[in-house]
């Protein structure tokens, strides 16, 4: 011992033997709080195409591109514009593109990239989204080589603006009702574009008011007398020169709108506009020179959905965008909760800190959570969509996958963000709502997200839909047996629950302890539990009331699917719900430092306890929690927020966004020069002893000492004294 200690000095003497004395126990080693590993959490969110989201935040930091707030529609349009041209000098919109033209065929980094965007400006993100992501794509996806060489060089240089028109204003989602049709005339090889009434005019669509030359149409394709249902055109609108629209084609602005005012939403009609029949982007349905239709995919229905399943990517673009939107608000917020201080609840002096009080933290850190699961699973989303796209994996049922998993993230992270926006407008009081902090901004442009590739509450009916046929697939082939025992388990589950014996169960194995229930519901397993068990029983009971649906005469099989139709719907979120707290448990998965995978389980739980506590009176109804694990999940919640408190700027900070991604002024560090400002006058003030006495303190001391006091002149005295 001595001989060490005296190597610690810098020399060493022989060791005399000690006295023995008993071997004291080894102190407990001190507990270290958990800590962030900011750098690799920033990394692990940035996913797989990091590099790709490195440059794309690194042009959306620019000046140039930034929205200027202030200026008319006209203005904006015209700035917008301007902008996807410095995109195009810099190589940020071609890599989904084939590498025979210019591109390089990358179709996850594509959207990686353009869901960034929304950063400098939502409406130069739409804008670019219209050009490249809709439009070009279309070409790309839906035409064939030919189509390729002759369109795609001007998509890509912006030579060629041009619109997707699909929706028209008597049809929104449902697409496969569009009643503007291409009639082919073999005589003259041509197909006859044709909007036959007013709701038929093609609408709300991007480029068309003002910049787009050309656009590709969806129509019905008649030939030979049949309809075989909706197809793509390219269809020339301009002239190149003088902008006017060609014969038989015209159209509308659409005007101000409620946000993404930069880009020229217009209508659209034709009047007998004849077009080649080259011009039918022909790889999923063709029609020869005499007028016979051909198809690779016999079934018109399949067909339907497997061309617009080539435009998936707008939903996967449009979830991905909406959880960057979500981050970019919570890191504002979250660093003005830090700073701004307002009353003074647990000290004479010194006012709260906003992020110390619980409701605060209420607000912020639960939608926190919630933006965290869903850029784990929008992450999930976008390699699925590169797997199926890049050809890896392009399956009939991986592209079904897809569109469910598309269909039921994207109505989940576009609602969340608007929420989040306004919550964090809200939480940052009149400051919040300065065009100058962005929220109210940011709210205005992705109000539309909700509505836009497609309406959130159809897409979770289509989510709905195929959770029914999954569950009746299962059941598709067993013999009567095998089903009689599954209904019988059904039974009795359903027994068990809503007799509240389950509830009864779980209240004798936590033997009435709060602790104990707390235990079961912050538990992974249990988590798990809970949620799947929401959505199998959700789905069951749709299921087993739609049972025998299909054998129904349509008139009565569609008013049954309407009276259960809230029901399906939300089934599907809470199934959208559960793919996003698995996607949050598997990245957790993927966390090497300890301290960060602790903060993060605390995360994870509490968004998991919200979706419980979201839903208690479900699970209380129907068996699934006793009324004392209820309680402890709203008091768990609690003790989790105050976990997080010490990490909440860490964990807004691997979101990785610079002062020229924020662009807001209460996010600079401002509000917490100007509080200690303040502090440090009043705490100078309150040394010198010339700080004017609170008349509480005076009404207070003359009560202690019974004597009235009702002036000035007798305060002042009184402080003299």
């Amino acid at each position: 011992m001595t001989e060490l200690a005296d190597r610690s000095a810098g020399h060493t003497t022989a060791a005399t033997p000690a006295p023995r004395t008993p071997a004291a126990p080894p102190a407990a080693p001190a507990a270290v709080a958990p800590a962030v590993d900011v750098a690799a959490l920033g990394e692990q969110l940035l996913g797989k195409w990091a590099a790709v989201r490195r440059q794309a935040r690194e042009l959306a930091g620019r000046p140039e591109l930034y929205k200027t707030e202030g200026l008319t529609h006209t203005e904006h349009r015209q700035r917008v514009f301007g902008q996807l041209k410095i995109l195009v000098d810099n190589g940020a919109v071609h890599r989904a593109f084939p590498t025979a033209l210019g591109g390089e065929d990358e179709h996850g980094g594509n959207i990686a990239g353009f869901q960034e965007l929304v950063i400098a400006d939502p409406s130069l993100q739409i804008k670019a989204g219209v050009q490249w992501g809709l439009f070009g794509s279309a070409v790309m996806h839906l035409g064939t080589e030919e189509h390729h060489k002759k369109w795609l060089p001007g998509i890509m240089s912006l030579d060629i603006p041009g619109c997707f028109a699909m929706t028209e204003t008597g049809h929104g989602s449902d697409v496969a009702s569009i009643a503007t049709t291409a009639t082919y005339d073999p005589a003259a090889e041509e197909f006859v574009v044709h909007t036959p009434f007013r709701a038929a005019w093609k609408d709300y669509i991007g480029n068309a008011a003002i910049d787009g030359l050309a656009a590709v149409v969806f129509a019905q394709l008649i030939t030979n007398g049949v309809n075989h249902g909706v197809h793509a055109f390219y269809v020339e609108l301009r002239d190149p020169k003088s902008k006017e629209f060609l014969p038989g084609i015209g159209g509308e602005d659409d005007g101000v709108k409620g946000g993404l005012n930069g880009i020229d939403n217009g209508r659209l009609h034709f009047t007998q506009v004849r077009i080649p029949r080259t011009n039918l982007l022909n790889r999923y349905g063709n029609v020869d020179s005499d007028g016979t239709y051909s198809s690779p995919i016999a079934s018109p229905g399949r067909r339907f959905f497997t061309m617009l399943g080539t435009l998936v990517q707008g939903r996967v673009s449009l979830d991905g965008a909406a959880v960057t939107a979500s981050k970019l608000a919570l890191k504002t917020a979250i660093q003005y909760a830090s700073e701004r201080r307002q009353f003074n609840a647990s000290s004479a002096t010194d006012e709260e800190v906003l992020l110390d009080y619980q409701r605060h933290q209420r607000r912020l850190f639960t939608r926190l959570a919630t933006t965290y699961a869903a850029s784990f699973a929008s992450e999930q989303l976008l390699q699925k969509f590169d797997d199926v796209f890049s050809g890896r994996n392009d399956t009939d049922e991986d592209r079904q996958d897809l569109e469910t998993l598309a269909a039921a993230l994207k109505p989940l992270s576009t609602w969340h963000a608007l929420d989040t926006l306004q919550e964090c407008r809200e939480a940052c009081g009149g400051a919040g709502f300065l065009i100058e902090n962005r929220f109210a901004s940011l709210r205005a442009d992705l109000d539309v997200y909700a509505t836009f590739e497609g309406d959130n509450t159809v897409l979770l009916q289509l989510v709905a839909k195929r959770l029914l046929a999954d569950y009746a697939k299962e059941f598709r082939n067993v013999d009567f047996g095998v089903l009689a025992r599954y209904v019988v388990g059904q039974a009795t589950g359903a027994a068990i629950h809503r007799t509240g014996l389950r509830g009864v169960a779980q209240f004798v194995a936590d033997s009435g302890s709060v602790q104990k229930a707390a235990t079961a519901i912050k538990d992974e397993a249990g988590q798990r539990a809970l949620l799947t068990e929401r959505v199998q029983a959700m789905v069951a009971e749709v299921g087993a009331a739609l049972k025998g649906a299909n054998k129904l005469p349509q008139q009565q099989a569609a008013a049954l699917f309407n009276s259960h139709q809230n029901e399906l719907i939300e089934a599907a979120q809470a199934h959208a719900e559960l793919l996003q707290w698995e996607a949050f448990t598997e990245a957790l998965a993927n966390v090497a430092d300890p301290g960060t995978r602790a903060v993060l389980t605390w995360l994870r739980d509490l968004f998991g306890l919200s979706l419980i506590e979201k839903n208690l009176s479900w699970y209380l109804m129907n068996g699934r929690l006793s009324m004392q694990r209820a309680r402890t999940v709203g008091e768990y919640i609690n003790r989790l927020l105050v976990k997080i408190r010490p990490h909440a700027l860490d964990l807004v900070d691997a979101f990785g966004y610079g002062p020229e991604h924020l662009r807001a002024a209460i996010a600079t560090g401002a509000e917490k020069t100007r509080q200690d400002e303040a502090r440090e006058f009043f705490r100078v003030q309150r040394a010198s002893g010339q700080a004017p006495l609170d008349e509480k303190i005076l009404l207070a001391r003359s009560a202690r000492e019974g004597r009235p006091q009702s002036s000035t002149a007798q305060a002042g005295k009184s402080r003299r004294g």
